[in-house]
C-alpha cells in the first residue's frame, strides 16, 4: 500500500479531470496512475468479476515523466470493454468462444484518439456475450457473472458491465462503453454513473465493423462527472477516418468548453409512459424522474409532461424493432466466420446466444427493408418531436436492476419470445434513441429505497451532445448529492478493511 501515489480515499475521489492535472502539475505521473488503477481493480475484482485482463505490461513500460501539453486527461488510466474498439495486438474477444483467444490486428481509430490525448489503457472489462443482453454474464470462460457494485445479487446490466462496475466501484474514473440498444446508458443508471450515447456517426467506430448491417451502434465512456464525460468526448472525437459510412460534422467547440457556457431556457418535454409496451414503468423510477423535472423547474427551464404519441408510432416501431433484433442485429455481430457460424461451433455459444442466432437465420433481406422503411418514419417523429422541444426527459431503466445471471443472462436457456419482450420492455426508453441515432444522456438521480441508484435520461436533437452535457452539468451543479454516490463495495472502504 505505501508504494502508491495515493490513498484509496484520495484515490477514488479523483475524478479524471481532477487525475489529469495532477499529471499535468507533477505531482504524480502516468505510470503511477496506472499502477494504481491495476492494483485498484484488483482490489474490487473478487467482488466484481468485472475484469478479463490487466495490461502490467504496458504499465511498466510506461516512462515517469509528467506532461503539460494540455491534454486534460492525460495520463488518466482506464479499461476498454472486451466488445467494440480494440488495441491492436491485443485480445479482443467480445465476450464469446467464437472469437476467443482472437487478437486485434490493428488499433481502432477511437482508441488512437485516446492515446492521442494521453490516456492509458490498463485493461479489458468484461461484456455480455456479443453485446445481446442487459446482463454480464458469459460461459466461454467458465460461468463469469459480473456483479452490481451496489449490491452482488443484481447484475450492472449490461452489456458494458464489467466497465460500469469498475468505475461505480472507485477503481478508475473512466471506462470504455459501446452502445446499441442501451448498453451504456442502462448499466450507468444502474449503477450510478453518468453515460452518455452520442449521435450516430459522431465518433469513429471499428476498422472492420460493419456500420449499414448494425446503424445503432456507438461507443462512449462511464464516468463519475459530467467534465469527464465532455473530455473524453474531447478526446474521442478529435479524428475521424475518411471513408467511413456515418461522419458527423466536426463539433463547433470543445465539448469541455461548452460546460462553462450558461445554458438558455430549455422547453423541455416529460415521458414516463408505457411507450406501447404493456407493462407500466415502476412507480418509484416515474417517481424519481418527476423529481428531477421539478429541479429543472426551478432552474428555469419549461417543463411539459407529452403523451405517448407524440414521441412515436408504437404500434408501428416495436414490431420494426423486434425484427432488427432478432433477424438482423445477430447477423451484424462481425463474426469472424464471413457472416455465418459454422455448425460445429454453434455449441460453443451461450444457450441464449445460439437461440438468438439460430432464429435470425428465418429473416431474409426484406425484413431488413421494413426496418428500414419503419425507421425513418420513426426518426421524422421525432424529427418533430424536437422541432418544439430542446431536450426529452425520461426514466433510462423501466425496472429494478435485474438479478446477475438471472432473466437477462445468456447463460441460460428462456422461452425466446418472453426473453425479447422482457428486453424491449425494459429498455422501452433507451432503444428508440439508438434506433434513431440521436444523443441520449443517463445520469443519477440519488437513491431508491432498496438502496440501488436510479438513473434518468436526456434525450437531445441529432448532434446536441453539447447541450445535453450543458444541461448535465447544471443538474449536477444543483444537486451534487445525486452524483458520485459510494457504493458498499468500493475500493475505499476494501482499501480500509484490507
Amino acid at each position: 500500500m505505501s508504494s502508491l501515489a495515493f490513498s484509496w480515499d484520495e484515490w477514488s475521489r479523483l475524478d479524471a479531470v481532477g487525475l489529469g492535472q495532477l499529471v499535468a502539475g507533477g505531482q504524480v505521473n502516468a505510470a503511477e496512475t496506472a499502477a494504481q488503477a491495476i492494483a485498484a481493480a484488483r482490489l474490487v475484482e473478487p467482488q466484481l468479476d468485472a475484469v478479463l485482463e490487466t495490461f502490467d505490461d504496458l504499465a511498466d513500460g510506461l516512462a515517469p515523466e509528467s506532461s503539460t501539453a494540455g491534454d486534460p486527461l492525460r495520463g488518466v488510466p482506464f479499461f476498454i470493454k472486451d466488445l467494440g474498439s480494440a488495441i491492436g495486438g491485443r485480445l479482443s474477444e467480445n465476450g464469446s468462444a467464437l472469437w476467443h483467444g482472437r487478437r486485434a490486428e490493428r488499433t481502432d481509430p477511437l482508441l488512437q484518439n485516446l492515446q492521442r490525448a494521453g490516456l492509458v489503457a490498463v485493461g479489458r472489462s468484461t461484456t455480455a456475450e456479443l453485446g445481446m443482453t442487459y446482463d454480464t454474464t458469459t460461459t466461454y470462460r467458465g460461468l463469469k457473472s459480473t456483479r452490481n457494485p451496489w449490491n452482488r445479487e443484481r447484475s450492472p446490466g449490461g452489456s458494458s458491465g464489467g466497465s460500469a462496475a469498475l468505475v461505480a466501484a472507485g477503481a478508475v474514473p473512466l471506462a470504455h462503453s459501446t452502445d446499441g440498444a442501451g448498453s451504456t446508458r442502462i448499466p450507468a443508471a444502474l449503477c450510478g454513473l453518468v453515460g452518455l450515447k452520442v449521435s450516430r456517426g459522431r465518433l469513429p467506430l471499428p476498422w472492420s465493423f460493419n456500420e449499414y448491417g448494425n446503424a445503432t451502434i456507438g461507443e462512449g465512456c462511464f464516468s463519475r462527472s459530467v467534465r469527464d464525460t465532455a473530455a473524453f468526448l474531447d478526446a474521442a472525437a478529435a479524428h475521424h477516418p475518411i471513408g467511413n459510412a456515418f461522419v458527423a460534422a466536426p463539433a463547433p467547440a470543445h465539448y469541455a468548453a461548452a460546460l462553462a457556457q450558461p445554458v438558455r431556457p430549455l422547453r423541455i418535454a416529460l415521458s414516463t409512459g408505457a411507450w406501447g409496451r404493456d407493462t407500466p414503468c415502476s412507480g418509484h423510477i416515474a417517481g424519481r424522474v418527476r423529481e428531477v423535472a421539478r429541479a429543472l423547474q426551478a432552474l428555469g427551464h419549461e417543463v411539459e409532461e407529452i403523451s405517448d404519441e407524440q414521441i412515436s408510432d408504437w404500434q408501428a416501431f416495436w414490431p420494426s424493432f423486434r425484427t432488427f433484433w432478432l433477424g438482423i442485429r445477430p447477423g451484424g455481430w462481425g463474426l469472424p466466420y464471413g457472416g455465418e457460424i459454422p455448425e460445429y461451433l454453434l455449441p460453443q455459444l451461450s444457450p441464449m446466444a445460439r437461440r438468438l442466432w439460430e432464429n435470425s437465420r428465418r429473416y431474409d433481406k426484406l425484413d431488413v427493408l421494413r426496418h428500414q422503411a419503419a425507421n425513418k418514419a420513426h426518426a421524422l417523429r421525432l424529427g418533430a418531436l424536437f422541432g418544439r422541444w430542446d431536450v426529452l426527459l425520461t426514466p433510462t431503466f423501466a425496472i429494478d436492476a435485474p438479478q446477475a445471471n438471472g432473466d437477462f443472462s445468456l447463460a441460460h436457456e428462456h422461452d425466446l419470445d418472453a426473453f425479447v419482450e422482457r428486453l424491449l420492455d425494459a429498455g422501452r426508453y433507451v432503444i428508440p434513441a439508438s434506433d434513431a441515432g440521436i444523443p441520449a444522456i443517463s445520469l443519477p438521480a440519488g437513491l431508491s429505497d432498496a438502496g440501488m441508484p436510479v438513473g434518468v435520461q436526456f434525450w437531445g436533437h441529432w448532434f446536441e451532445e453539447a447541450l445535453l452535457l450543458q444541461l448535465a452539468a447544471q443538474l449536477d451543479s444543483a444537486h451534487p448529492e445525486w452524483f458520485a454516490p459510494r457504493p458498499p463495495i468500493h475500493v475505499a472502504r476494501l482499501g480500509r478493511s484490507g
